[in-house]
């Protein structure tokens, strides 16, 4: 950077006003001429440092993929500002990498492709994969990447030192005018369905996460949320996993939001108590080991240990302060155990859920948890214990709209391979139809030992079909529509004179 770029005009009281085209709910602004990229730690915590003079605005940085090029906007249509301060203070930050792929924009620059999800976009040249919209023209990239002085910090006091160094300085002139540019808008369609109450099983996290995705984006209501945009979203929202293997499946080729190797970081969040750090949320350890003034993990496994019965193994993460603390509340708020049979699951809800980025990670720290808690049981009372399934219970279960390209994008791919590989064992049994003179007879069994549990008996396909959908009602959806295709079948065979045989149709 040359000296000409960075010519001084007096201060004299200069302010500017900060004015975001994105996210302005997100933000702290002030009226100085830095801008300060607090990443994962809280903004409150460096912004009570400063007075609003000493910067232009203040914000978080969670992802790389989303929240960049929002934030390169902002700072193009404030061309006053001609610092930035990125803040790298947390295991969070660096597993993210949000703050660095926005240095190594300014370092490096970037270039032409796509987004995971085929959009074209300019890539940040970075280790970490960042995107900027392709409807910023390259020559006003490059014109901002040369204007702004940059300064990567790992401490909420480093930050506000260098944030008052660059306060102190004489003023420097904007770079050019404020400029705004679209941005590309996607709106789903979306089919009619339940609001409340939903029902998703599957047998490992990857494809239970595929199938909540699309229930989601198929029939979610759309609402604007607090944070600047809009999500879509069902309410209570049930996910079932029923055989995720030790140390976690991924797909080969990964298509979720995460790597093994952020799991591996990501689950001491979980298990491993963490000290209170200025700036720093708390995490779900923390609030499970400590928060409330003892370890409730320990608790549970104490209790379950004595009385493998128990129907009281409960974890609390919620605390009427969070109505309070500008800290944030947890989204994840009880934890539930259970043993029956020998077999322990355990239950989980949330009053908020981040389908798609954050549920993944969520599920693999639950499961991990289950196994501890399994685990330390079978140690100390001598009981061979099976893993049960894994379930969350997510109050508002969600999508935000800057990853609704992609959630399409793992639809269209991954969901109907799932379907075709389901598994059609129903949990409410089998049925076997026969046709008795002029009646058909439907006979319902176990899915285990056939044994015959249920009989229904006449002649109007219809009503017997909706008799065993009222008498079992958690039926599949496919087997009933297999029910109907058969019953109708066994009548037309009636009507002809012909023999019904199951799922070979009439014989004459």
């Amino acid at each position: 950077m040359t000296e000409t770029l960075f010519r001084p005009i007096p201060r004299r009281n200069l302010q500017y006003v900060y004015a975001p085209k994105c996210k302005p709910n997100q933000l702290i602004c002030g009226q100085g001429q830095t801008a300060l990229v607090t990443g994962w730690t809280l903004k409150e915590a460096v912004s009570k440092h400063l007075q609003p003079e000493e910067f232009a605005a203040i914000g978080h940085l969670y992802s790389p993929t989303r929240g960049i090029s929002f934030l390169i906007r902002n700072l193009i249509a404030n061309p006053h500002v001609r610092f930035l301060v990125a803040l790298i203070a947390t295991k969070e930050d660096r597993n993210a990498g949000g703050c660095k792929c926005l240095l190594d924009f300014f370092r490096y620059g970037f270039k032409e492709g796509t987004t995971d999800s085929g959009r074209k976009c300019w890539i940040i040249l970075s280790e970490v994969p960042g995107y900027i919209d392709l409807e910023i023209p390259i020559d006003v990239l490059e014109t901002l990447r040369t204007h702004i002085l940059c300064e990567e910090t790992t401490s909420v006091a480093e930050a506000v030192k260098i944030t008052k160094l660059f306060a102190r300085g004489e003023a420097m002139p904007p770079w050019g005018e404020p400029l705004e540019f679209a941005i590309p808008e996607i709106t789903p369609t979306i089919l009619p369905g339940t609001r409340y109450g939903h029902r998703i099983e599957g047998k490992t996290i990857a494809e239970t996460w595929v199938k909540i995705i699309h229930r989601i984006k198929t029939t979610g209501t759309i609402r604007p949320t607090t944070y600047d945009g809009r999500w879509q979203e069902l309410i209570d929202l049930m996910a079932v996993v029923t055989d995720e293997p030790d140390g976690f499946f991924f797909p080969q080729p990964n298509y979720l939001p995460i790597e093994r190797s952020f799991i591996e970081q990501y689950l001491d969040q979980i298990l491993v108590d963490t000290p209170y750090k200025e700036g720093v949320k708390y995490t779900y350890a923390q609030r499970l080991r400590s928060w409330f003034g003892c370890d409730q993990i320990e608790q549970v496994i104490k209790k379950l240990t004595g009385d493998i019965d128990s129907a009281s193994a409960v974890m609390s993460l919620w605390d009427a302060k969070d109505h309070d603390w500008d800290g944030g509340s947890p989204c994840l708020n009880h934890i539930w155990i259970r043993i029956v049979d020998g077999e322990m699951s355990l239950t989980a809800t949330f009053r908020s859920n981040d389908m798609f980025s954050a549920w993944p990670a969520n599920a693999m720290g639950l499961r991990a948890l289950q196994q501890h808690i399994r685990d330390e049981i079978s140690n100390r009372s001598n009981r061979a214990l099976r893993l049960g399934p894994m379930i969350t219970i997510s109050q508002s279960a969600h999508i935000y709209d800057d990853t609704w390209e992609s959630a399409d994008r793992i639809i269209e791919q991954q969901y109907f391979k799932n379907c075709k590989s389901k598994d059609y064992n129903d949990p409410c049994g089998n049925f076997l139809i026969e046709v008795d003179g002029e009646n058909i007879v439907v006979k319902q069994t176990t899915s285990g030992s056939g044994e015959v549990v249920a009989s229904y008996a006449g002649k109007d396909p219809l009503k017997l079909l909706k008799k065993i959908c009222d008498t079992s009602p958690a039926l599949q959806a496919e087997h009933a529509g297999y029910l109907g295709i058969e019953l109708q079948t066994a009548v037309a065979c009636i009507q002809n004179g012909g023999t019904y045989i199951q799922d070979r149709g009439c014989c004459f």
